[in-house]
Parts: structure tokens; sequence; C-alpha cells
């Protein structure tokens, strides 16, 4: 209970964490002033009303910061990985590759949401539409396929072959266990925490599909999505960017950075709308709201094991993208 209390004692006393939070709660409020009491953006197709999702993501950001002192508590017994040591030598270049890596990232994105609303009607992002909030429209394979392609190719693949040939090694990229036992262990008790509240909290379908469905619709989920959003995410921010993040600043800023980055990918996701400044700075906000908390978990898990791989495993392919998306795939796929 000690090291629990000084640990609480010294996160609060963080100047990083003291200026997340309040940024946090500004988002909050300003996110229901804006949208005026009725949420504009076609998040799903039953948006909630904008009280109640800044509700849920407070509960669902408290609820995750519970569970990473669970991990934290799993992985007591292990020394805390030097990631700042497997960044580049110098501050300057650390600089140089987050900057040279974001305007490429956010080159991609962008281009890719109108090569997306040009081609197919509705932007490429960082999920296909309806992923976890529930579908506006039916998708050709044709589109979800150029979906998985274009993000696997150009936000992942490319950017590891770059930095590979920079001369960086896969542990240097978080890509190499270094406790392949207990990496194992917190990705059960994360994936299995994960699948329960998926399908008996949160109400995901995946148990009433047909076992046809469940097999052939959650293979191809966890196919389309590991290229189309989760070796994007853990190739771009967690085994690239988090080593220089770690360089350029404390753990605890570098821990908040990773956690930010994650929202900061899905700014242009189908549901966002930037056809007027208010509907703008609302499209920011909500995709914070949203995707913050689990980005928090996310920067975590790769900060204490050093393995971006068990975020993926344990907090993302299979919980939530097979327990929420199958049943996504399996319409855009009409598999019975």
């Amino acid at each position: 209970m000690s090291k629990l209390v000084s640990s609480l004692r010294y996160v609060v006393r963080q100047r990083s964490f003291q200026i997340a939070l309040a940024l946090w709660i500004a988002i909050g409020a300003a996110a229901v002033m804006l949208s005026g009491g009725t949420m504009p953006l076609p998040v799903g197709p039953h948006p909630d009303k904008p009280l109640a999702m800044v509700i849920s993501s407070w509960i669902a950001l408290v609820f995750l910061l519970l569970e990473t002192w669970l991990v934290a508590f799993i992985t007591r017994r292990r020394p805390i990985p030097d990631l700042a040591a497997r960044g580049p030598a110098e501050r300057s270049v650390a600089l140089r590759e987050t900057l040279g890596l974001w305007i490429y990232g956010a080159t991609v994105l962008l281009v890719g949401r109108f090569v997306g609303l040009y081609y197919f009607g509705g932007a490429i992002a960082m999920h296909l539409n309806g992923s976890l909030v529930g579908a506006t429209r039916v998708q050709s394979p044709a589109e979800v396929g150029t979906w998985a392609a274009y993000n696997g190719i150009l936000l992942a693949l490319v950017p590891y072959v770059v930095f590979r040939l920079r001369g960086y090694s896969n542990e240097q990229m978080n890509l190499k266990s270094s406790n392949l036992k207990n990496d194992v262990i917190v990705i059960a008790v994360v994936l299995g925490i994960g699948c329960v509240i998926d399908d008996f909290v949160l109400g995901a379908n995946f148990l009433r599909l047909t076992h046809h469905q469940q097999i052939i619709g959650g293979l191809l989920t966890f196919i389309l999505h590991i290229f189309g959003t989760d070796l994007p995410v853990m190739i771009f921010i967690y085994a690239i960017l988090m080593p220089r993040y770690a360089k350029l600043g404390s753990p605890m800023t570098a821990f908040l950075l990773g956690a930010a980055s994650y929202p900061a990918m899905h700014v242009f996701e189908s549901w966002t709308m930037y056809d007027s400044l208010a509907h703008s700075a609302l499209s920011v906000m909500v995709v914070f709201l949203f995707f913050f908390p689990p980005g928090v978990m996310k920067s975590f898990l790769t900060l204490r094991t050093g393995n971006a791989w068990v975020h993926v495993w344990g907090f993302h392919a299979i919980s939530p993208h097979v327990t929420v998306d199958t049943r996504l795939i399996v319409s855009d796929f009409n598999i019975r």
C-alpha cells in the first residue's frame, strides 16, 4: 500500500501529468458546450449525447488506469526498460526523426482521406466506417482491402523498413521481448479482461454470430485489422516514436505523448467533419475523448514491458477488433 501511495504522489506531482489532466477536463467541457447538447458528428448510426460521451470516456479512462496498476503488479519484479537508450544517441536526431515521421504520417492520413472519398465515398482512416461505434453504410470488399493495404504498407511497412535501414534493430524498436514468459502473462490477463468486457458488458455480438461467421468472419477480421490498424499503430507509435519520446522528455512525458499519439493518428476517422471551424474543433475533441483512454493503456504496456507486441495481442488485435468488429466484416463481405 505504501508503494501505491508513493507512486500516486509521484504521478500527481509531475508537471506533464498536471497539464494533461487540465487539458483532458477542458476538452470534455468544451465538447459539451460546442455541441450545443446534440452531437452533430455521425459517430455511428445513433451517436450518444455529448455529456454521456464525456462521462463514458471518463469511466473508460479510470477503468484503464486501474488496469495499468494490475499490469504494474504483474510486472513488479521486472526492471523498467530504458526506452531512451533504444533511441538515437543525440536528442537532436531524435527530434528530427520524430518530426519527420509525424510529417510523413500526417501526409499519408490526409491523402488517404481524399483518396477514399474520391474512389469509395468514404475516407481511408485508421478504422473502417463503423469500427467500434456502429456502421453508417456498408463497405465493399474492395474498399476494405484497399484500406488494409494502404495503411499496412504506408504506415507500417515503409516506416519499419526506413528505420531498419537507418540502423535500428528490432530491440531498439521495441519489437523483441526481454521476458517472454511475463509478457505472455500480461497479454493473457489484459486480453481476458477485454474479451469479458466486450461481450458481457459492452454487448458486442460476436457470441451471437453463427459458427461459420465466427470462424470465417473472425479470421478475416483479424487479418484485415492486423494490416489496417494494428501493425500501423504498433510500428508508427510504439516501435518508433516511443523511444524518441523517452529520449526527448521524462518517462511521464514519454508515456503521455505515447497515449496522445494514438488519438492523434485518428483525427481523420470516417465520422469526423471538417466543413466548419466548429465541426473541426469538435471532431478533434471527440477523437481524443474516444481514443485517449485506450492510448493510455497501449502506451503503458509498451513503456512497462519494452515490447510493443504486448499491446497488439493483449489490447488491440483480438479485443476489441475481433470481438467487436467481426460483425462489421461479416456485413461488408456478406458472410452468412
